[in-house]
């Protein structure tokens, strides 16, 4: 995605280009082939989901073809992990991968041990204690819950989205907060957060806590040079911490 003329221009492929993802299964299974993926185009090209679907019906709505409410779907299959992963922005994991970042992102830390070293934020830690008496909430709950009304906590977005670059949270779902009186949801998704841990176990997301921080990290970086063998390694770097 970028901007061309004052105007955003989406990055795909044509319509009737066999190499396509057509559906958000098809998304999903290439997330779980090629390990993680980001959502839109960055610097190292054809590393999105953006350039592997049509560019033709992205917001519009119509969940067999709108790669916007795949993001959605895939968050709410449970089969990838979906949140702001890649240079704070939005992507995939695969949680057989999602151990590999785990390990590098926490640095081989669990939350509490974060705080008991010092290492995490007040505001950080007011956000995870939720999750000891909750599954999963909303956004807006997370923000009331842990103070970030007004005059309280500051910087409730730049918080959020660190929890997920740590790989502590991620979005589980993007939920209507409205229904109408037929039980239709109405109004914008609001994202729907949850610990990693509560999707695929505590054991599998620590799987990887053996070994070095740093093995982890280059791991995907010697994993995305095999891929994109003709990307800068510095770009890869850069979008792999």
């Amino acid at each position: 995605m970028a901007i061309e003329n004052g105007e955003w221009i989406m990055h795909g492929l044509a319509w009737d280009d066999p190499k396509r993802i057509k559906t958000v299964d098809e998304l999903i299974e290439y997330v779980d082939q090629v390990g993680f993926l980001p959502l839109f185009a960055n610097e190292i090209k054809g590393f999105s989901a953006e350039e592997h679907v049509s560019d033709l019906y992205w917001w519009s709505g119509i969940k067999e073809e709108d790669p916007w409410e795949w993001r959605a779907i895939a968050a709410r299959s449970g089969k990838v992990a979906y949140g702001k992963f890649f240079n704070r922005k939005a992507g995939f994991i695969s949680w057989k991968w999602f151990p590999v970042f785990a390990n590098f992102r926490r640095d081989g830390y669990d939350f509490d041990s974060l705080w008991d070293d010092e290492l995490a934020s007040i505001r950080e830690k007011k956000i995870m204690d939720l999750f000891e008496n909750h599954d999963e909430l909303f956004s807006f709950e997370i923000k009331e819950k842990a103070g970030f009304n007004k005059g309280g906590e500051k910087n409730f977005e730049g918080t959020i989205t660190d929890l997920q670059m740590q790989g502590y949270l991620v979005v589980k779902d993007l939920r209507c907060r409205r229904r109408k009186k037929d039980g239709k949801e109405y109004g914008w998704a609001i994202s729907v957060y949850t610990p990693p841990e509560k999707i695929i176990g505590y054991e599998a997301v620590s799987s990887c806590y053996k070994e070095k921080p740093e093995e982890s990290f280059e791991k995907i970086v010697s994993h995305l040079c095999n891929l994109y063998p003709d990307a800068d390694e510095k770009k890869i770097r850069k979008i792999s911490r």
